[in-house]
């Protein structure tokens, strides 16, 4: 699937297979073109593309729902590169072990070290974090509260640009979802 999205210009960020009744299999995907915004259109361009490739492959045993989405302003990061490219934006890390009885780390992403991701912790000052021990990390986003009449938010009163909502991804949260397989077995099943 990866060689097809790349070919159509867009890159896969992440791939989650969610359980339940009705399992849903999530594709995360963004531009090549970091100057480019993710529109519903491309995900509905990508989730047919995707669709004929695992329709073929038939990689998922039982019906499905294929979702293709924009990573969104809470992007999952999930290669090391990832972690140079958003330098300066909150994050929020899970690792396994913990490191220091620690396995939740927030804080403002500084780079990457050899291996180590580094990371200038909100409640407790700098640190290195194996990268093979990330289990999950994301961007993180901090929201203030709303400004009183006559003020600007995130600017203490003073007027300008807001500081509160950070994020460099240009994703839009919009997601095209398609039944994809999914769709074609309860057809042909007769669901």
């Amino acid at each position: 699937m990866e060689p097809t999205v790349r070919a159509m210009g867009f890159e896969i960020v992440a791939v989650r297979m969610h359980g339940g009744n009705r399992p849903r299999l999530q594709v995360m995907a963004e531009p090549l073109d970091r100057n480019r915004l993710m529109t519903v259109d491309d995900c509905a361009d990508i989730s047919h593309a995707v669709s004929a490739i695992l329709d073929v492959a038939d990689p998922i045993g039982g019906a499905y729902t294929l979702e293709i989405s924009s990573p969104g302003i809470d992007r999952p990061l999930t290669r090391l590169e990832d972690f140079t490219r958003f330098v300066g934006e909150r994050v929020r890390i899970e690792v396994e072990p913990p490191l220091d009885n620690r396995r939740r780390f927030v804080g403002l992403l500084r780079g990457v070290r050899e291996s180590d991701v580094l990371v200038d912790v909100e409640e407790g000052g700098p640190v290195a974090l194996p990268f093979p021990s990330i289990r999950k990390a994301k961007l993180s986003v901090a929201f203030e509260p709303p400004a009183k009449p006559g003020k600007v938010a995130g600017t203490g009163g003073r007027k300008g640009s807001p500081k509160g909502v950070r994020g460099k991804t240009g994703a839009v949260g919009d997601s095209a979802a398609a039944s994809g397989r999914a769709k074609h077995k309860e057809e042909k099943d007769g669901a």
